[in-house]
């Protein structure tokens, strides 16, 4: 999905067995905050689409980082500054990488 909408750097990061309040996180990157608003957009559709229940947001395109929660999964997406600043690889290195899309 987000590909779709030319993310960059997306990572799915396996939590099991290191965070106790989700499975993975999506990772991905947004280079301007126009791009952010439309992965954000096309993303939301596409999970009420499926039908899948959106447990919570945080952040907007604005601050360069959103957060939505969809239990299992905790997809980040971030403008380049914010991801590199937040560093959620850095800080989950015991999480295993599934996959990278560059």
């Amino acid at each position: 999905m987000l590909s779709e909408k030319q993310a960059s750097d997306i990572l799915l990061l396996d939590l099991r067995g290191v965070a106790s309040f989700t499975d993975y996180f999506v990772i991905a990157t947004g280079e301007t905050r126009r791009q952010l608003e439309a992965l954000l957009s096309h993303l939301e559709e596409e999970l009420e689409r499926d039908g899948v229940s959106l447990l919570g947001r945080e952040g907007d395109p604005e601050s360069g980082w959103v957060l939505l929660d969809l239990g299992d999964i905790v997809v980040h997406i971030f403008g380049p500054e914010e991801r590199s600043y937040y560093d959620l690889e850095g800080m989950w290195h015991r999480a295993r990488p599934v996959v990278r899309i560059p």
